[in-house]
């Protein structure tokens, strides 16, 4: 499913193969449209363009951590990228003219494949766990390890930028140290 370009560089143990220091547990699943990773759109952008709604089931003994979502017009979800590998540390995009530490990419392929996606909540069912989602960048059947209400008062960032992403950013000196 993951090629490997060249300049890219592996972690010498799979982190799939070391022994746990957590207890993530999968507290559902997503019901998408996306059964290839080649149909599956790259980003929550591209999902919202193709206008196929999507469908989360809370697993029975996590809904009552549902009571209050439906207040929430948005929310955050953290996915686990279960097909994603988990070796790739410096990765080659296809867009990109130099290769990239893992940390600065969005690419699922990770020492630990969480996915972050922030949906519109369309609809609540807590009884049946069924949360219905205006779209979703992930494969049928992914596993979700936590939802969380989004808050634009303080998870958005206007002024937030990519240099050299198509977007004016503040200049820096130094890799990680921005100019004022």
């Amino acid at each position: 499913m993951f090629e490997t370009r060249s300049g890219e560089k592996l972690l010498e143990t799979d982190p799939a193969d070391m022994p746990p220091d957590g207890h993530v547990v999968f507290i559902g699943r997503i019901a998408s449209p996306w059964t290839t990773r080649e149909t599956c759109p790259k980003n929550m952008k591209a999902a919202r363009e193709t206008g196929k709604p999507a469908v989360l089931t809370i697993d029975l003994p996590y809904r009552e951590g549902l009571l209050g979502l439906e207040r929430a017009s948005h929310v955050i979800i953290l996915s686990w990228l279960h097909h994603a590998p988990r070796t790739l540390i410096v990765q080659k995009p296809r867009h990109a003219a130099e290769p990239k530490g893992v940390f600065s990419l969005r690419s699922p392929a990770r020492p630990n494949p969480v996915g972050l996606h922030i949906a519109k909540l369309v609809a609540l069912d807590i009884e049946t766990g069924r949360i219905d989602l205006d779209a979703i960048d992930l494969l049928d059947g992914t596993p979700v390890i936590d939802i969380k209400p989004y808050f634009a008062s303080t998870d958005a960032f206007a002024d937030a930028t990519i240099a050299g992403r198509d977007e004016v950013g503040p200049v820096r000196d130094e890799p990680g140290q921005v100019m004022r």
